[in-house]
């Protein structure tokens, strides 16, 4: 990484200490600010700053781009799947998704993961590094100068495990959620965990008021632990407590992601044990058919065994949907295009 600083990481108080500290005048840091925030990728691009602050700038400070280094447009919707590299030769992934109330973008917050979920495909790539807070603002960014749009809202749940870069990820919520930034209401804004129980406690303090997505994906700790090794660190009676302490002190909801794996975590009986888990908290349940990743041997659930789960959940009063599947011809969860894409590249 770049040993200069990394000037769209900076927060607005951060920028102006920064610049006075240099000899230059506290009202230069908003001027700058303003040119960061309409995404501009150089320092030339600044136009009403002075010639001096401009190479002082050049020499000490470097601004996160995203490079479109692939996309893909699906035929059914108006889904964008993106390969970004990044500054070092990095890959990362994020997906640009059409909804009713805007435009809604899952980005990632490492390259790759530690947490080895086996039906993952990012997990398969091994793991290279934390993003910092702006390269996560870079992939935000990108796609709206791409696409013309304006991201409403944004959800952590490409490459990484967000709750694993926390810091990086905090400095992220704040920029974003800013004013001086791309101005997204927290609400508008969820953060996916497969569940590291002692940051879900340090999250839920900050009272950030975002979302809160954990991965679940089993009615027990005997089906978790065999698709997600972070079970068992975390036993479910051990991350359900988490949860229910993350609603008392926040006030807000948690939803469960449950991927509905054909013959492991889909059964009636399965749906019985996930309801008496989940009673009396406040919670939904977002059911998702798993996705087809080579080398698992997973299979999603059919139509009818969805339909059964949810019924279940919903009869024992359990809030539960089935995600819509959006982008299915781009593989649009993250992960199988950079491998692919690096695959690719070393075959040539």
């Amino acid at each position: 990484m770049n040993s200069s600083v990394d000037i769209k990481s900076l927060t607005s108080a951060e920028l102006k200490e920064f610049l006075t500290e240099n000899g230059f005048k506290a009202f230069r840091a908003k001027q700058v600010e303003d040119w960061l925030k309409k995404g501009v990728t150089t320092f030339d691009e600044m136009k009403n700053i002075p010639s001096d602050l401009k190479e002082f700038l050049k020499t000490r400070c470097y601004i996160s781009v995203a490079y479109i280094e692939k996309k893909l447009k699906s035929r059914y919707d108006k889904t964008v799947k993106y390969l970004f590299a990044l500054s070092g030769g990095e890959y990362v992934e994020s997906v640009v998704m059409s909804y009713k109330h805007g435009w809604s973008m899952c980005i990632s917050t490492q390259v790759g993961c530690k947490m080895g979920c086996t039906f993952c495909a990012t997990g398969k790539s091994g793991f290279s590094r934390d993003l910092t807070a702006s390269e996560m603002l870079a992939q935000i960014e990108a796609a709206q100068r791409d696409l013309d749009i304006r991201i409403s809202n944004v959800v952590l749940m490409g490459m990484g495990e967000p709750l694993d870069n926390f810091d990086n990820v905090v400095k992220f919520l704040n920029l974003v959620t800013s004013q001086q930034s791309l101005n997204i209401g927290a609400r508008h804004i969820t953060l996916s965990t497969c569940g590291i129980v002692p940051k879900i406690y340090e999250l839920a303090k900050l009272k950030l008021q975002i979302n809160l997505a954990v991965s679940l994906h089993a009615p027990n700790d005997e089906i978790r632990r065999q698709t997600m090794p972070v079970a068992k660190a975390y036993p479910m009676d051990m991350l359900l407590k988490a949860c229910r302490d993350y609603f008392d002190t926040t006030g807000r909801r948690v939803t469960f992601e449950y991927a509905l794996i054909s013959g492991v975590n889909d059964s009636d009986e399965n749906a019985q044990e996930l309801a008496k888990k989940l009673k009396g908290l406040n919670c939904h349940v977002n059911l998702i058919p798993v996705n087809s990743v080579e080398g698992t041997g997973y299979n999603k659930s059919d139509i009818k065994r969805q339909q059964s789960f949810t019924d279940i959940l919903t009869k024992s009063g359990t809030a539960a949907t089935v995600r819509r599947t959006l982008g299915s011809d781009i593989n649009a969860s993250c992960g199988q295009l950079k491998r692919n894409h690096i695959n690719n590249k070393e075959d040539k």
